[in-house]
């Protein structure tokens, strides 16, 4: 079992930065690929970021690409999301998942977080 708490966010303005922590708790977190996913109001949730459990790997959604980058400290079971270069569009609750597989993209997530609100004003 995995537990997931993000932090990090809140209100930003267009063009500012943040950067979004998910800490995990529980064995194997660095057997864990992760991931971020974002969901908007009215909207699906969708895929932002994942990396994989040594950090080697990395994938972006395209709208995100070139302006977040994920990362991971496995020695601190956190994960994390530097996010800039931020736009309106970038407004929704922010959420960390795990996937028992070493490596996970867009699915197969097993564990997921509560989310943490950012906003950003244009």
């Amino acid at each position: 079992q995995v537990q997931l708490v993000e932090s990090g966010g809140g209100l930003v303005q267009a063009g500012g930065s943040l950067r979004l922590s998910c800490a995990a708790s529980g064995r194997s977190f660095s057997s864990y690929g992760m991931g971020w996913f974002r969901q908007a109001p009215g909207k699906e949730r969708e895929f932002v970021a994942a990396i994989s459990w040594s950090g080697g790997r990395t994938l972006y959604a395209d709208s995100v690409k070139g302006r977040f980058t994920i990362s991971r400290d496995n020695s601190e079971n956190t994960v994390y999301l530097q996010m800039n270069r931020l736009k309106a569009d970038d407004t929704a609750v922010y959420m960390c998942a795990a996937a028992a597989t070493q490596w996970a993209t867009r699915t197969d997530y097993d564990y997921w977080g509560q989310g943490t609100q950012v906003t950003v004003s244009s």
